[in-house]
């Protein structure tokens, strides 16, 4: 039996010395975090407050009366951890445990007897006191305390309160951590699944930013979480004309990633060369719409648009997507890209062509191609960067599409002055030079 102050005592010896016990139980309790480091202090502490030869732990948790399981034996050779083994903890059905257990209130026994045939005799040879302490969840005592003691009338029913409320806060304490540490697994795992998706995701993009013979490109993207719904792709093709897509898929994370990929799939499994802008988008349009989409409610906007360098003009379509901002040479000011905006791809399926539009693009003019996640970002008032700090963005014709995009950005960065990302951001520049 340790040697301590013992709170079963009618009368305390030392109540400087119970405080001070408990004291240090509260303190060490503070800095574990482990729910089965938690447990272990606990029970050694409360060993010291309240000494007892055996401490056993029964539950009936995804059991049906009379069947139980004992989840801890301070006897036992080697601890078995209950929330990470349960496989190796003992079942029994009936006898004392089962009665203790399923009568869900807390039981004192001075003398104990018990029949030789029943399963707690292994775990009480030679205990004349006992007492159960239910712990509660949802009004049933799912587990319960069972404590023993080698002399008769043991424990004293004054104390008995006191031990049942305070066993039932560290339980609920326990189950607490329980939980937060279940979560936590949970949060790393799906974090890991984010950072593979995201990594797959990086693949789909272009893998660095074309020379293209007339024309001067540059690129930001970032997701607000670890896999996101923004997609830009380039598409060489014949004749001196070049393809540049930009899409947003609704919503955020694995979802959005997902649709994201197969938008990507179905642009290059388009089966001719992407020329036509309004039939390209009609096409992804149309098979987002009878295969992947449906009812989900998810839906992607997306513009189009085909650089022809020899000619000086630049022919889109736009579906659902926001009007990408287009700079005259020798402007300062941008202004929007004429767009027939019509539904985003994923919607109709009966959409059928887009419509398409050319615009001259001549030699010192420049486009800028973005999603939402750029003029919605918001600063600490909540206000949003919008369109007419965009447009304002004093960009020179001196200028490269690269320094453009990082004026772009410093002016974003000045503006919102915080780190979080609420969406996606992405933007494409291009340049004719």
């Amino acid at each position: 039996m340790p040697v301590g102050t013992d709170f079963f005592e009618a009368t305390a010896r030392n109540w400087r010395a119970k405080l001070a016990i408990s004291v240090d139980v509260m303190k060490e309790l503070s800095c574990l975090s482990d729910p089965e480091e938690m447990f272990h202090a606990f029970a050694r502490r409360m060993n010291q407050l309240y000494p007892t030869a055996r401490q056993i732990s029964v539950s009936r948790r995804g059991l049906e009366d009379p069947a139980y399981r004992v989840l801890r034996f301070n006897l036992w050779k080697e601890a078995i951890n209950p929330y990470k083994e349960p496989h190796r903890l003992p079942t029994f059905s009936g006898g004392l445990f089962a009665e203790l257990l399923y009568s869900d209130v807390p039981q004192v026994i001075d003398r104990l007897e018990l029949a030789p045939d029943d399963p707690a005799a292994e775990f009480l040879d030679g205990q004349q006191s006992l007492l159960a302490i239910p712990i509660y969840e949802d009004g049933a005592a799912v587990n319960t305390l069972i404590v023993t003691r080698e002399e008769p009338q043991a424990f004293p029913r004054e104390q008995v309160p006191d031990l049942v409320w305070m066993t039932n806060l560290f339980g609920r304490a326990m189950q607490s951590q329980v939980l937060s540490e279940q979560l936590r697994e949970a949060y790393q795992k799906a974090d890991y699944e984010l950072r593979v998706i995201a990594e797959m995701q990086r693949t789909l993009l272009p893998s660095s930013v074309p020379q293209v013979p007339g024309l001067d490109l540059a690129v930001h993207y970032r997701t607000a979480q670890r896999a996101g719904g923004d997609y830009y792709d380039f598409f060489p093709l014949p004749d001196g004309k070049f393809g540049v897509l930009i899409a947003d898929v609704s919503g955020h994370g694995s979802p959005a990633a997902v649709l994201m990929a197969i938008t990507h799939s179905l642009a290059h499994s388009y089966p001719e060369l992407p020329l036509n802008p309004g039939k390209f988008l009609g096409h992804l349009n149309d098979h987002l719409a009878r295969r992947y989409v449906g009812t989900s409610g998810h839906f992607v906007t997306a513009f189009y648009a085909v650089f022809d360098v020899p000619h000086d003009e630049v022919t889109y379509a736009n579906a659902g997507h926001l009007a990408p901002r287009l700079l005259r040479a020798g402007e300062t000011v941008w202004d929007s890209l004429p767009s027939q905006l019509r539904l985003p791809l994923g919607v109709n399926g009966r959409q059928g062509d887009y419509p398409v539009q050319t615009v001259p693009f001549a030699p010192g003019d420049r486009t800028l191609l973005f999603t939402d996640g750029l003029i919605d970002m918001p600063n600490l008032d909540g206000d949003r960067f919008g369109y007419d700090r965009l447009n304002a963005c004093p960009a020179a014709a001196t200028m490269t599409s690269q320094q453009v995009a990082d004026l772009v950005l410093n002016e974003l960065d000045l503006f919102s002055t915080t780190a979080a990302v609420p969406d996606d951001q992405t933007m494409v520049v291009v340049g004719r030079v």
